[in-house]
């Protein structure tokens, strides 16, 4: 949603789609006073605002988007995110949230390459949701081993994931409560190779094609004033993923996740937040399927272990007008066996950013980090909270 919200900006216009287009120039003809276009400037002080275009955006509207992940490198992604219900103001509260679909590609500069779409809908008056997503990708990688590995850390092995798959979801809201319960079915074919197949074979001995297929149900609790830059509130989700091959897959794993968001302000400008996250894997997963660090300033799949868990926190300043910095900080370990501790793989990573609030009335803060972890400094485009939740 965020996305959409910039690539309308950015358009100037959001671009209708034919069944809008008929309906509006209907309407127009059966009246004499023109529909006022969406302004680029806030009524209430002047500046550069979206909030309008928020209002008004049916149809589809283009994006483009920046990929700065140091994983794969620098890039873009384009393609177009359909509105075809109205943003309600009821959304801050949790409720009112639009229907969004989207398809699009993106290509990085070290050769990954992707193409997917997806749907976000609500139903029964916001009391239920679903999801669904397609993706044909190549991915290309770097390997540097399951948890602490003296052989790879600075000599990683390149390789390649080529996933074919999808997924979808469904969430049911207890009532009128904050708390949701949920189930989501994934099934992908996963091609792999190495640069390296022979030390390849040696470590990890990975199946050329890889076919993964599973349930995860899950429940959360969600009390955040706002679904794009929060303030306040909390975020909580708790899943449990079951693999196996009566499910669709070629192999049996299981995944056990935690998640853990709070909000809070600390001044009428400053605000206080701070993610955790902890990720647990049984049996015998692929290897692309172990946990991994999610911190800005390590890169995706860097540090993956049986085990990884990570915390980070993050202040930010409303230091003038609609302009804030951001300051954080994280750590996290991945490792493979908790008795183990010469096994654990630890970083610490930290950084600063800058945002600018591009729609007051939905809270939709966008914005640039720059983080700095054990590896290199990484650039990261913020549309929205750096750990967005839908």
């Amino acid at each position: 949603m965020a996305i959409a919200c910039l690539g309308a900006a950015l358009a100037g216009s959001p671009v209708r789609a034919a069944g809008d287009a008929d309906a509006e120039d209907a309407a127009e003809g059966s009246s004499t006073t023109a529909t006022p276009k969406p302004k680029l400037r806030s009524e209430e002080d002047g500046e550069f605002d979206v909030s309008s275009f928020l209002d008004k955006a049916y149809g589809f509207v283009p994006i483009l988007v920046p990929i700065t992940e140091p994983a794969v490198g620098y890039g873009g992604a384009l393609g177009c995110v359909f509105i075809n219900r109205p943003i309600a103001e009821s959304a801050k509260a949790g409720f009112g949230r639009p229907n969004l679909s989207f398809v699009g590609g993106a290509a990085t500069e070290n050769g990954t390459r992707a193409v997917m779409a997806g749907d976000v809908r609500q139903w029964m008056d916001d009391r239920v949701q679903t999801v669904a997503a397609i993706l044909d990708a190549k991915v290309n990688l770097d390997f540097y081993g399951i948890g602490k590995d003296e052989t790879l850390e600075h000599d990683p092995l390149h390789y390649t994931l080529e996933p074919l798959g999808g997924g979808v979801r469904g969430r049911y809201r207890l009532g009128a409560s904050r708390l949701w319960v949920g189930m989501s079915y994934a099934l992908a074919d996963t091609h792999i190779s190495f640069d390296d197949e022979s030390l390849a074979a040696a470590l990890l001995d990975p199946p050329e094609d890889s076919r993964i297929g599973g349930l995860t149900p899950s429940i959360a609790f969600d009390s955040r004033d706002n679904i794009f830059t929060p303030t306040r509130g909390t975020y909580f989700e708790g899943s449990t993923g079951v693999f196996d091959e009566s499910l669709g897959g070629d192999t049996s794993f299981q995944r056990v996740a935690l998640t853990w968001i709070v909000y809070r302000p600390l001044h009428q400008r400053v605000f206080f937040g701070v993610r955790s996250g902890l990720t647990v894997s049984f049996s015998d997963p692929p290897f692309y399927m172990l946990p991994f660090i999610t911190l800005r300033g390590a890169p995706v799949m860097r540090y993956q272990g049986e085990e990884a868990a990570e915390i980070e926190t993050e202040i930010r300043w409303q230091c003038w007008k609609r302009w804030s910095v951001v300051g954080f900080v994280g750590t996290g370990a991945a490792w493979n066996d908790l008795e183990e501790t010469e096994d654990v793989k630890s970083i610490v990573t930290g950084g600063t950013g800058v945002r600018y609030e591009l729609a007051r009335k939905y809270g939709l803060h966008v914005g640039a980090d720059v983080a700095w972890g054990p590896d290199d400094s990484a650039l990261y485009i913020q549309f929205g909270s750096a750990w967005a939740r839908p």
